[in-house]
């Protein structure tokens, strides 16, 4: 298992995404009875359904272009505005579980979001695309790993880093491998103790032989460049 460093961004107020990831656009729920046209859902018809009011099957599915071997019809799949509206007239709602926050008041919203977990949220951020996405990272000022992100690699989850560094004394970098069980969340004043410890482990590594340096050399300016964010920022950073 490859384990992940990273900057708490949100966190960071020069950060590019986080006007981004703090819009929350929807929020997946139990029981979308509740929240009436704000419940999203896909209008649908079941195969046996569909083929009973499109009779000459082999012509609906030519002019939509749509595969014979599918159980369920989505409106979204149709080509055809003929087909479309005599569609949308027998279809039955398939709901996604998630609600349009925009379609609630916003004390409604608000409760919503405070009640939910992070995972069960979709945002701005999420909503945005591979290329905008790389294309904010690679402009913001906190992209620590060389434009590509505030996100970078450690190491595998058996680097002899960590125990490298305990021999030298260190303790952030050897704390790591039981940071990624716990979900730790370190501190700037985490940062300066590792900025310290970079430094140390740059000045050992040649004891530890010409293999350990071509190793952990990058890595040590991956966490350095994190380390440094986190001070200037004053934002947490962790490892997963």
């Amino acid at each position: 298992m490859s384990i992940s460093m990273a900057i708490c961004e949100t966190e960071c107020k020069n950060a590019s995404c986080r006007r981004y990831k703090e819009s929350v656009l929807k929020v997946l729920v139990k029981d979308v009875s509740k929240y009436g046209e704000a419940a999203e859902y896909h209008l649908i018809l079941l195969k046996e359904d569909a083929m009973e009011l499109f009779q000459d099957w082999e012509k609906f599915l030519k002019r939509n272009r749509l595969r014979g071997d599918s159980g369920t019809i989505y409106i979204e799949q149709l080509k055809d505005d003929g087909d479309i509206s005599v569609f949308s007239k027998n279809a039955a709602r398939r709901y996604t579980g998630w609600v349009d926050l925009s379609k609630l008041e916003g004390s409604a919203a608000q409760s919503l979001i405070s009640n939910s977990l992070p995972e069960d949220r979709l945002t701005e951020w999420d909503m945005l695309s591979f290329d905008d996405m790389a294309r904010i990272c690679a402009e913001c000022e906190i992209s620590w790993d060389k434009g590509r992100g505030c996100i970078g690699s450690f190491g595998p989850d058996d680097s002899a880093l960590p125990d490298i560094a305990r021999k030298y004394g260190c303790k952030v970098v050897p704390s790591v491998p039981d940071a990624v069980v716990s979900k730790r969340i370190y501190t700037k004043d985490d940062a300066s103790e590792l900025l310290k410890e970079v430094d140390i482990l740059r000045a050992s590594l040649d004891k530890e032989g010409k293999l350990a340096v071509s190793r952990y050399s990058g890595v040590l300016d991956r966490l350095e460049a994190l380390a440094r964010i986190s001070v200037k920022e004053g934002c947490g950073f962790r490892f997963l």
